[in-house]
């Protein structure tokens, strides 16, 4: 039997005295995208950085097809893109530049781009629509086209595992519709796809399953179960029982708002 394509045993961290992860547990096969949702504050970004090998757990484990992240990392296995306050926009480099940056695995110490890196970037910058904006400063894109760049660069990459943070927040529809052909497109390939998302409405249709997290995993299954008023009580209070959601049998009559960006500190 093949190993998963993410392993998360009973991961525990904290930073200081503040407890982000306790003793949670995940796994996902290989092509599938899983959507990741709670409140701020859930440790969905300290769950990511778990599994991307930047922190190291006090406790669990985290194993990325059968190996510890770091040699996923290494081989550059693992594409990300970040939430658009994690990025420095001024930074003076070019869309093909920041898509570049997913060939340093395959590049000697000089970093010096061969044919076949330009030619990765060029097919990258094409399946994203952003051929056209190649040359331009990454922070004169929109906040859709930023997120379709992160995209490209993980595709040039050739990572097996993507994980996005938040990538549909501030986006514009045709950046939306983009991503979310390309999501499935790679998934389709074998690529594993994690998401982490307040869009609870585009979950059913974008997701294979989903992960409800508050320090730990309170649930994993497809998302219509997952999405259900009580499960998702369990994460963001009761109020939510007098909320119609995507998956619910009662009419829809609006969905409500979980970005509580204005809460103490980050996920």
């Amino acid at each position: 039997m093949s190993n998963p394509a993410i392993l998360v045993e009973k991961v525990t961290v904290h930073y200081g005295e503040v407890l982000a992860l306790d003793a949670a547990s995940l796994s996902l096969e290989a092509g599938r995208i899983c959507g990741l949702i709670g409140m701020n504050g859930s440790g969905k970004s300290t769950l990511f950085k778990a599994i991307m090998g930047m922190i190291k757990p006090d406790a669990g484990r985290v194993l990325i097809n059968g190996a510890p992240p770091a040699k996923a990392r290494k081989e550059g296995g693992i594409g990300y893109v970040p939430q658009s306050e994690d990025v420095d926009w001024q930074f003076p480099l070019s869309v093909r530049d920041v898509v570049m940056m997913g060939r340093y695995g395959h590049q000697g110490f000089t970093r010096r781009p061969s044919q076949a890196d330009r030619d990765a970037v060029d097919l990258a910058l094409d399946r994203v629509e952003l051929s056209e904006f190649a040359n331009r400063q990454i922070g004169q894109l929109s906040g859709g086209q930023k997120k379709r760049a992160f995209v490209a660069r993980g595709i040039a990459q050739g990572a097996t595992m993507m994980l996005l943070d938040e990538p549909f927040a501030g986006v514009d529809k045709r950046s939306e519709a983009t991503v979310t052909r390309l999501l499935k497109e790679l998934a389709a390939d074998g690529c594993t796809i994690l998401i982490s998302t307040h869009d609870l409405h585009a979950l059913p249709q974008l997701c294979d399953e989903a992960v409800l997290l508050m320090r730990r995993v309170l649930m994993h299954g497809p998302p219509e179960v997952v999405l259900q008023p009580e499960h998702l009580a369990m994460a963001f209070g009761l109020d939510v029982l007098n909320r119609d959601l995507p998956g619910s049998d009662l009419p829809d009559r609006g969905l409500p708002n979980f970005d509580h960006s204005n809460q103490q500190g980050r996920s």
